[in-house]
């Protein structure tokens, strides 16, 4: 497959009174044309801040992209003028933030937000920009989408909102969609209906989409492949089937055993992580995940606090940074 977006070496960190936080340190990953990656991890493990520093979307100060490359379409995206990048977001790379209600203008009408980017990017005119953006709400499923457009956003659900905020996403036919945990303050039916309508536009329009949630759950059943991120490293790279049903990595372990679970399959109670995650304000040289590892603690390996282990092979397509060998529960 053609790859369409490629990150390498990424890092992002914010200057505060307290310190440097190194919210990503060197991540690299790459996502093929109409490929669905999903990054996952816990709040704080450097999600956002990574697809945010792709779109140069960083508030600086205190923000700073310090060091990477992220190539798309034959163009490094951190080198390019503002000019070039505000043509690349929203046209061919869009994205959907978290919280639809202060994503979205509260004094402005749907019509003037969804038509603002058909006019910018497509061209369009007023009234070409407004029959596209009814058709985009239809397509999102929004009932009476020509009675509607001229609502405000305090006159949806939350859920309508959202699906707003796909129409906006939309509206430029983009390449790769950014999702940033889009159903997170959403109740679980509307979830389910919001990521089956993303699943069923990927299908017809064939466009690639990174999907970043803390709940393995939602990309086990829409993700081809999986990226699981902590404290600002990728610590684990696979197939969603590898990483449901051959996880290597003890933090992607402790994840799982942490989802209920509906079968039998497991009959004990829920696993949860000890400890905390850690400080990103000057970390050290060790493995960030050591302090909570139960196979640093079993096996005493010195080089857990001593070194950062390097994102390597384990499998066809299958990579981690651990220096442990966690199906033999010994050193690698």
């Amino acid at each position: 497959m053609t790859t369409l977006l490629d990150v390498n070496g990424l890092k992002t960190q914010f200057f505060t009174q307290d310190g440097v936080v190194h919210a990503v340190n060197g991540v690299s990953f790459h996502v093929d044309e109409g490929e669905t990656l999903g990054i996952v991890g816990e709040s704080g493990c450097g999600k956002s801040v990574s697809v945010l520093s792709v779109m140069r979307l960083i508030p600086t100060p205190p923000g700073k992209i310090v060091g990477g490359e992220v190539w798309f379409e034959g163009r490094d995206l951190l080198k390019v003028d503002q000019e070039e990048i505000r043509s690349v977001r929203g046209n061919k790379i869009a994205m959907i933030f978290q919280d639809p209600m202060t994503s979205l203008n509260p004094v402005l009408t749907i019509n003037q937000q969804v038509s603002e980017a058909l006019q910018l990017h497509m061209g369009m005119n007023k009234e070409q920009a407004r029959q596209r953006s009814i058709e985009l709400l239809d397509m999102v499923n929004i009932p009476l989408a020509a009675d509607r457009i001229d609502d405000y956003p305090h006159q949806f659900s939350g859920g309508m909102r959202q699906r707003v905020m796909i129409a906006m996403a939309l509206s430029c036919n983009p390449q790769l969609l950014v999702a940033d945990e889009p159903t997170t303050a959403l109740d679980v039916t509307i979830q389910a209906q919001i990521i089956d309508l993303v699943k069923k536009l990927r299908d017809e329009i064939g466009m690639a989409i990174v999907w970043i949630t803390h709940d393995l759950g939602i990309v086990a059943g829409l993700a081809d492949r999986v990226v699981v991120m902590y404290a600002g490293y990728i610590i684990e790279s696979a197939s969603c089937k590898d990483v449901y049903g051959d996880p290597r990595h003890p933090y992607t372990l402790g994840l799982l055993g942490s989802i209920p679970r509906l079968d039998e399959v497991r009959k004990e109670k829920l696993t949860p992580i000890d400890g905390l995650p850690p400080d990103l304000i000057e970390p050290g040289p060790s493995c960030p995940f050591a302090p909570r590892c139960r196979f640093h603690k079993e096996l005493e390996l010195q080089r857990c606090l001593e070194e950062m282990p390097p994102l390597e092979p384990v499998g066809p397509g299958h990579k981690i940074a651990c220096w442990v060998d966690v199906k033999s529960s010994s050193p690698r």
